[in-house]
Order: structure tokens, then sequence, then C-alpha cells
């Protein structure tokens, strides 16, 4: 076949084959609401068809993507076909464009809302309670055998320093075991004046092996060092405090026997809590390890408390759909107590801002979130009625607004109510909507593109052709600035150009390969699959 007389559109080549490849290398781990697949946007670019002549075609009600040129039924649901003739829309500059009636739009209750940038400091606020910190509860524990004769401090929530003396135990095997080192001690000084180095070295021996059995059920080198300088057993070991704070815990009494490492107190310092926060899911984006936050308690109504956040669980809770927050909160005058309730207010501001200032958001209820795809409609200024559906890449909620990524400019109008019954309007006549983003393709002669326009469009292949070994590679950084030059090389794609359905078909690529090129810029982790 002669290259004029080609048939397969070079978008259609470009484009498909970019979509065959996002599909496998894009990025996963960006914001669900704007997060878009190539893959979704092109499996079914085949199902829509217009008639390009304008006549009446016939369709059916519940399967739009069904157009024929003859009444009938339809081959899904076989319910009858209706007739529906293409209107006089005026220009046309999207596909998903749509005009309604003064009429249409009063009964519709349409409302707008200006895109502009604002600061979106977002309040967060979570309830939980004082705890322990973990990684200052000490158990003491019995190092050897015996009878509890003396517990110097006999119940709970009483104050200790570090190196008090806490229980007296009585323990035949210690009492042999200070026997063994008093005769240790007593042969090694008998065989000093010894001529035979031999016995000399095996008393020394057995004296250091006596001294480190007796450090080792639990006696300090002062109370050893006492011992063989009284050269009588003690019959009782003491145990001390390892270190200052509350006993929280006291296992046994007195009078009572216990084994080789069975629990007797557990301390706590208090000098230092943790406070466990539960906080929503929705919340998560706003909180980060490291940041200071706010908090309250019933105890001292007025008094502002401040932890850091040295933890967030990985793991939702599915019945509450809350995620566990710890804080680690000073408490050096010991007035929180673990087990307080208590309410924290964390003040975030948005980290995507742009170079220009405070971030781009939109209302939250002008999105039409489905799955992966975000979709908003913009109302023409100059052109009251007129409507045109586009695919935006969406961060993190922020109150009663929604972060802008890609995909709107400010000043332009979103529709916040009725969005909902244009993107069914929009569905009737067979074009992409929220439901429905499949795009009719129409087969383009390579010399009926501009020239200027087929040669970015080169350009543009060589730097998605470039993608795959920087993907490949697995390093995520690399990933990123790749992915952010093709999506610079495409905004400066010209296309005044192109004409009539190949213009609409450009627009609509671009504004999908845009978005997936966005959220590949900032991934945090790439495709497993």
């Amino acid at each position: 076949m002669n290259k004029p007389k080609r048939t397969a559109s070079l978008l259609a080549l470009i484009l498909f084959c970019a979509a065959a490849f996002a599909a496998g290398y894009l990025f996963r781990g960006t914001d669900p609401a704007g997060e878009t697949s190539l893959e979704e946007h092109t499996e079914h670019g085949l199902k829509a068809s217009t008639n390009e002549k304008g006549e009446t075609v016939w369709t059916c009600s519940m399967h739009p993507q069904i157009q024929l040129p003859s009444p009938g039924q339809c081959p899904i649901c076989f319910m009858d076909l209706i007739p529906l003739k293409k209107k006089d829309e005026g220009e046309q500059t999207s596909l998903r464009q749509i005009r309604l009636s003064d009429e249409a739009r009063k009964l519709a209750g349409i409302t707008v809302e200006e895109v502009r940038r604002m600061d979106v400091a977002v309040e967060t606020r979570m309830v939980g309670k004082v705890d322990y910190d973990e990684t200052r509860v000490r158990t003491i524990t019995a190092w050897t055998g015996g009878r509890i004769d003396k517990m110097h401090v006999d119940y709970t929530g009483s104050p200790v320093r570090r190196g008090q003396p806490m229980v007296s135990i009585y323990s035949p095997e210690l009492l042999t075991a200070q026997a063994e080192l008093i005769q240790a001690i007593k042969a090694a000084r008998d065989l000093e004046k010894s001529t035979l180095s031999l016995v000399k070295e095996s008393a020394m021996r057995t004296r250091k092996a006596a001294r480190e059995k007796l450090r080792l059920l639990g006696l300090t080198d002062r109370q050893i060092e006492a011992i063989v300088n009284s050269g009588t057993p003690s019959d009782h070991i003491t145990l001390y405090a390892p270190q200052g704070g509350v006993v929280i815990r006291k296992d046994v009494n007195e009078g009572q026997y216990v084994k080789t490492g069975s629990p007797i107190y557990a301390i706590a310092d208090l000098s230092s809590l943790w406070v466990i926060l539960e906080a929503y899911e929705s919340d998560l984006p706003w909180i980060r390890i490291g940041q200071e936050v706010d908090f309250s308690t019933e105890a001292y109504p007025g008094k502002r408390f401040q932890g850091k956040v040295v933890y967030i669980d990985p793991v939702v809770n599915e019945k509450s759909r809350t995620v566990r927050v710890r804080l680690e909160v000073p408490n050096r005058d010991g007035s929180l107590k673990p087990g307080m309730l208590v309410r924290a207010v964390q003040q975030k501001k948005s980290t995507d801002s742009s170079p220009d200032g405070n971030p781009l958001v939109i209302p939250a209820s002008a999105p039409l979130i489905t799955g992966k795809r975000a979709v908003v409609y913009v109302a023409d200024k100059n052109d009251p009625g007129t409507y045109r559906g586009r695919e935006i890449v969406l961060g993190p909620k922020a109150g009663q607004y929604y972060i802008v990524k890609n995909g709107l400019e400010p000043g332009e109008l979103v529709v916040t109510k009725g969005n909902f019954k244009i993107d069914s309007a929009i569905q009737i006549v067979a074009r992409p909507s929220m439901m429905n983003p499949a795009i009719a393709t129409t087969q383009v002669a390579e010399a009926e593109l501009p020239s200027l326009f087929l040669s970015k469009l080169r350009l543009l292949g060589q730097t998605f052709a470039s993608l795959k070994p920087v993907v490949a590679n697995g390093d995520l950084a690399q990933a990123h600035l790749a992915f952010g030059r093709f999506h610079k090389e495409l905004r400066l794609v010209e296309d005044s150009d192109l004409e009539d359905e190949t213009a609409l078909q450009w627009k609509e690529y671009a504004m999908l390969l845009g978005n997936d090129a966005m959220l590949a810029s900032e991934a945090r982790r790439p495709r497993n699959d």
C-alpha cells in the first residue's frame, strides 16, 4: 500500500501505542480521586460512532453507544431504538461539549463557581487518650527462685527513684552461690605461695566464675564486695529499681514464692508519654511524621499541650475507618496522666502550592469521581449554556474543597450543582462522559495532517519511547523527571492547524495523556504488575 493512501491515523498510531505502553509502565500511589489510566480510556475506543452527514440516526436510550442508520431494536437489551438528531451547538471545541437552553438550565438547577487559588490550611480534628511510653516501661523480675520476705514498695502507684530498694528475696540457690565464692576466695589465698602455677590459675578461675555466677543471680558489684569483705554469706537478695518512675503493676505479695524470671513490679517513667489518636482515613494526606499537634484535656480547660507525630499505623480499623496516630509528649510537670481523654487539632497548610502562591482549588461538589477518574464540567463564559467536560487530576481534599493538580486554570467556571444532569445529557448523545469514557475514532490520512503538527508529534513519540528504559531501570527520581519532560513537551504541541473531528480527538487524547503524565511524575512507587 502506497504511503499517501495509508488510512492509519498517525494520531491513533502514536497515542494508542502510548496507551498500550503506559498501561504497563505507569506508576501508582497517588490520590485515587485523580488517578487515570490510559488503558481505561482506550480499551473501548471504537464503541461510539457518529453520522458525519448530520442525518437522523437511531440509538438506544439505555445504551447510547449504539447508533444505527435505521430503526429497529438494540442488539444489547432489545429495546426499541429512538431517533437521535444532531443538534446545532455552534462551534464544537470538545468531544464532551453540550449546549443547554435557558429552560433546560433552570430545570437542572445549574450553578457555577470560579476556579481560584486560595489558602486551604486544613484543620484536622482527632480524639484519643494518653498512654504510657512503652519504651520507658521496665519490669523487675526475680533473678533467682525463692520467697518474697520484704517488699519495700508495697502498692501500685508508688513513686520510685532509680536505684531504690524494691524487694528482698530469700533464695537457697543464692546462699549456696555465695558460699562457693567465699570458699573459692579462701582457696585462692591458701595457694598464693604455691609453686604450682597450674593449681594457682585453676583457683583464680574458680573465684572468677563464682563472682560471675552471683552477678548473674542479680547481685550488684557492691553487694558482691560486701560479701567478700564480710566473709559471711547473705541469705537474701535485694532488687533495686532500674529507673525512676511510678509502679504501675505489682504482681506478688510478701511471703509468696516466685520462680526465676517471675515478674514482680512494672515501673513506668511518666516524664514522657504517648498520646494515641484516632484519625479518619480521609485526613491521612494531611498527617505527616514529625508534625506538631496541639491537644487539650478535660482536666485542664483552656490549657494547650503539644506533641510530635512519631508513628502512623499502617493498618486501617475496618469498623471505625480510622487510623491510629501516635504523639510523643513531654510531661516533666506530671500534668498528664495515662488514660486521660484528649481532643487534638492539627493545622496543616497544603504542600501543593504552585510558584504563584496558594494551590488551585475547586468546590468539593464540582468533580464527578468514579473509580480512577475525576470529571468536571466547565461553563463557557462567552457562550452561556455551553458546557465542556474535562478530566482532571485531583489532589487531596481540603475541607469543602479539592486541590487541582492538572486540568484547570484560574478563572474558569466549573459546574458545582447540576453537573450530574449535564453528564447524563452527554451520555444520551453518546459522547465521552463520567460513565462512558470511550472516544470515537476517525481514521485520518497522514497527508491530511499539517506538516508542523506531524513533526511535533514525531518528536513527542521519540520522547515517549525514551520513557521505557527509564522506567525499566527502576529509578523513581529519574522516572519522575522523564514523565515531567514528556508532560511539558505535550503542552507545547500546537494544534491550531487541525480541523473538525481531528482537532477534537487530539484535544481529548492530549488531555488524557497529560493527566497520566502528571500522575506518573508524582508517583511514590512503581507498579508491580
